[in-house]
């Protein structure tokens, strides 16, 4: 579905209330503007029901992005009705110390059934691998993150996206150029990292170079490195197309943070935000937990899009309208019960740490 204002671009993810789709939700999902939805625990009761919703989903929309944070960890959506306890990421570097080569299978394994698990109920893409380093004095990262050194993190989130990609499943590598210097949670802070580009670019940033033909996508950080840009990195033009589209030659789809998150607020409006960081060279921007309010926000901002492109103040990008389409999964899933038995699941259960 296209507007009639021009070419079609759908850089909005958004999010639903509840377990079903209600008139609203139907409504959003349908706009020319929308290209992806995130769910969250409270969308979810069991496999039959999340199934359910996801096809209703995409018998509205086809090309609908259907999006989770789904790590392993505390970070994990679903945890039950059969889905796996997957590690957190720490965990993973903690069997790098002890066996490296192991270590990348295990986390082979863990990508592969977290995306198997996820696509058979019919979810596109989880926001994984987290490529932060563990600097140690971010709460908001912590276990999140694979190990300290570059290296490792490389090594250990590109064995996860193998399996990922075994599973027919895109990833996506966050928070950019990395968020586990800070202590502050851009959740509800405006975390400040006063490092120069340099040390950046050689210690933190690091994987994103390394993984720059592995990529599908990257989230950016609601971070300021005011040595850089003035702006959080995900509203920054200099860090999303001059340092990680330009120097290290990431091709793939970005996606902003979410624009409710208190790091987002230095932008102004939900609106100026979102206009913020497409300008600056997101293909999409996530609003998250709105619809819990009745969902005005999203409204407004589906709406202010479309002003602000009978305007002439945004213009759509055929370019990430093709980004964001290349990270829908190209087979069909393979259902639950079929998937219990294939031999690959049952060997990746049984190496995960």
């Amino acid at each position: 579905m296209t507007s009639d204002l021009g070419p079609g671009h759908a850089p909005v993810v958004l999010d639903i209330a509840g377990t079903r789709l209600n008139a609203d939700d139907r409504r959003r999902l349908g706009h020319p503007l929308t290209g992806g939805l995130i769910l969250f625990a409270r969308n979810w009761v069991d496999r039959a029901q999340l199934t359910a919703l996801t096809a209703e989903i995409k018998a509205i929309r086809p090309d609908l992005l259907i999006c989770v944070d789904h790590e392993g960890g505390r970070v994990q959506r679903f945890r039950s009705d059969g889905f796996t306890h997957l590690p957190a990421m720490q965990v993973l570097g903690e069997a790098w110390m002890r066996d490296a080569l192991a270590a990348t299978d295990a986390a082979t394994a863990a990508g592969y059934v977290l995306g198997a698990e996820l696509r058979a109920c019919g979810v596109d893409l989880s926001f994984t691998p987290v490529l932060d380093l563990a600097h140690g004095g971010s709460s908001v990262i912590g276990d999140r993150a694979f190990h300290r050194d570059a290296r490792v993190v490389t090594m250990l989130a590109k064995s996860l996206m193998h399996g990922l990609l075994l599973a027919g499943m895109a990833n996506c590598g966050k928070h950019f150029p990395g968020h586990g210097f800070v202590a502050a949670d851009s959740h509800v802070a405006v975390p400040v990292d006063k490092r120069s580009l340099q040390r950046i670019l050689a210690d933190d940033a690091r994987p994103y170079g390394w993984l720059s033909t592995s990529l599908a996508s990257v989230m950016p950080a609601h971070v300021i490195y005011p040595k850089v840009d003035a702006m959080p990195a995900g509203f920054s033009e200099r860090w999303l197309k001059h340092i990680l589209r330009g120097e290290l030659g990431f091709q793939g789809a970005i996606f902003s943070d979410d624009l409710s998150m208190e790091g987002a607020k230095v932008a102004g409006s939900t609106l100026d935000g979102a206009l913020a960081a497409l300008h600056a060279g997101c293909d999409m921007v996530l609003l998250c937990n709105q619809s819990l309010a009745g969902g005005q926000a999203v409204d407004a901002l589906l709406d202010g899009l479309l002003a602000s492109q009978a305007a002439g103040q945004w213009q759509p990008d055929a370019d990430s309208e093709a980004r964001r389409l290349d990270l829908l999964p190209l087979a069909p899933p393979l259902p639950w019960d079929e998937l219990m038995h294939q031999p690959a699941y049952q060997h990746a259960l049984e190496i995960l740490p």
